[in-house]
């Protein structure tokens, strides 16, 4: 048992975004451990689901200067999740994944094939069709976001949640104020529309709407 909870933290401690929040860890460590105890969390198939999301993006990196690792944002919406209690180890998984199918070559017949039909539906709900034109996919998440399950809409808050912090902490390169103002509008008309499945992940974007003056 607590080779597995080890096995948990070691992942969850990649991101060093959240170094400092070793505490929180250790909280929403011990409800992983009830879901453990209660034979409903299989942390050998997490640990998976991290290798794996970690393979598809190994050569991929985020856009601040500094260069982080792309992997870092999964697993840090991953965390958000669990710690604003979420410990449904599909959602958990489907965060770590929901970038795969849009932004790598992996199928959603790959994501079921290794992690289930749940899975899959959650990162199918929150992956953005390609082939659309920036502008349209933008539109079709506010306009669609109301319509997700109750799962997708808890990736999707965490991923909002952690990218606005990300845009607070630095622009990205070759973004401009204009642009980065512009993301947070857009984002709160998405986040809008999904309200009503989690009050911390809500009242987090709330705190970073009104540093915005957008409430």
């Amino acid at each position: 048992m607590k080779f597995a909870i080890c096995l948990i933290v070691s992942c969850l401690c990649i991101n060093q975004i959240y170094a400092e929040n070793q505490s929180k860890v250790a909280e929403t460590m011990a409800d992983l451990n009830k879901n453990i105890v209660n034979k409903t969390f299989d942390p050998i198939l997490y640990t998976k689901c991290i290798d794996f999301a970690a393979q598809k993006h190994r050569d991929q990196r985020r856009k601040d200067a500094e260069k982080t690792p792309y992997i870092n944002h999964p697993i840090g919406v991953a965390y958000l999740l669990t710690e604003a209690n979420v410990i449904d180890q599909n959602v958990l998984m489907a965060a770590i994944l929901h970038d795969t199918v849009e932004d790598t070559d992996t199928s959603f017949d790959e994501i079921e094939k290794h992690f289930g039909k749940a899975v899959r539906d959650i990162v199918a709900e929150v992956t953005d069709d390609r082939s659309k034109p920036q502008q349209e996919r933008k539109q079709l998440q506010v306009k669609n976001a109301k319509t997700k399950s109750h799962e997708a809409k808890l990736v999707k808050l965490a991923d909002k949640l952690y990218n606005l912090r990300d845009l607070e902490r630095c622009i990205p390169v070759g973004w401009t104020e204009e642009r980065r103002d512009a993301y947070f509008v857009w984002a709160k008309k998405v986040t809008d529309n999904l309200r009503g499945n989690n009050n911390q992940l809500e009242n987090a974007l709330d705190d970073m709407y009104k540093k915005r003056n957008l409430i």
